[in-house]
């Protein structure tokens, strides 16, 4: 299928996507502030940068958008171009590595999908806030063992 747009006009068009600070993840920063989580954003030291580092839990939460992350992506990569479906696949393949980075390093990671916030950002926030209260009841682990990943909903 072509492209309606000209080169020049699909590039401003997609200039205009934001990679933080999105409507999704303000939602659940928003929602989790409220309930009184306190946490750092966009973490310059951890793999992928979280988009909520809960460093004391030692929790880092990724607010992933459907399209760009892949949600359910073999569903509907065959209707991209190649050039679109090589981009998505390689935005997989580096969450799984900085997942498992972090994890590596004693992090439990809970990825949060666009749908989920757009159809119910309090249970988000009930899973968030699970996984921070529940690591710091229990202690985090050491730095070199794994925990693992609370990454619901997606497909592999």
């Amino acid at each position: 299928m072509p492209d309606h747009l000209n080169p020049r006009d699909r590039s401003r068009l997609m200039s205009r996507i934001r990679s933080k600070d999105t409507g999704i993840e303000i939602a659940v920063r928003k929602t989790v502030f409220k309930r009184g989580l306190r946490y750092r954003i966009h973490a310059k030291d951890l793999p992928g940068k979280p988009d909520l580092v809960f460093r004391k839990a030692r929790v880092a939460v990724f607010v992933d958008g459907d399209f760009w992350h892949g949600w359910r992506f073999s569903d509907w990569q065959h209707k991209l171009k190649p050039y679109w479906a090589k981009k998505i696949e390689g935005n997989k393949l580096r969450d799984q590595r900085n997942f498992a980075e972090l994890q590596r390093r004693g992090w439990l990671v809970v990825r949060v999908w666009g749908h989920e916030v757009l159809a119910d950002v309090e249970c988000v926030a009930d899973r968030i806030e699970a996984a921070v209260k529940e690591r710091i009841r229990i202690g985090k682990p050491p730095a070199h063992q794994s925990s693992a990943s609370t990454n619901r909903g997606a497909k592999r």
